[in-house]
């Protein structure tokens, strides 16, 4: 499966921070043999993610697009609402688990913004901005993520 990988924050593309969560994605979907077809940190800006995220789908450049970062409650942040500028087909069970499960470890998990979809014959998934959450979500979800998108792909 090919995964690829948005950081949306401002400081991370300025090169000002470490990529910290966009390398414990990398880290988890290649444990499981996932191929990373693309790894950027972007700005936090509403059309740049956007296209990005329509190119990567409309070109059929991965699978599974994974973002982090951006889906707070902050006033920049805006991926939430990039990536549905893009999705063809809304799948709200995706952050509702994700949430639900994380409000065992912190009722703030009730403040992430996060959002999924599909464009195309690709997930997009928005996952949260801190390190430690990106894991425990993204260990979570990725099994069922990696069923989604067989049956995306028809291959179930």
């Amino acid at each position: 499966m090919r995964v690829a990988i948005i950081t949306a924050n401002t400081d991370i593309y300025r090169g000002n921070e470490e990529n910290v969560s966009g390398e414990a994605i990398k880290e988890i979907v290649e444990e499981v043999g996932c191929e990373i077809t693309f790894m950027r940190a972007l700005p936090l800006d509403r059309d740049v993610l956007a296209t990005v995220m329509q190119r990567m789908a409309d070109n059929h450049l991965t699978d599974l697009l994974l973002t982090t970062g951006g889906s707070g409650m902050g006033a920049q942040d805006c991926t939430p609402e990039a990536t549905m500028d893009v999705v063809e087909r809304p799948v709200p069970g995706i952050p509702e688990a994700m949430r639900a499960y994380t409000m065992n470890m912190t009722k703030r998990s009730m403040l992430n913004r996060s959002t999924a979809g599909i464009r195309k014959d690709v997930l997009i998934v928005n996952l949260p901005g801190k390190p430690q959450a990106v894991k425990e979500c993204l260990r979570y979800l990725l099994p069922e993520l990696m069923h989604a998108v067989e049956v995306i792909r028809q291959e179930e």
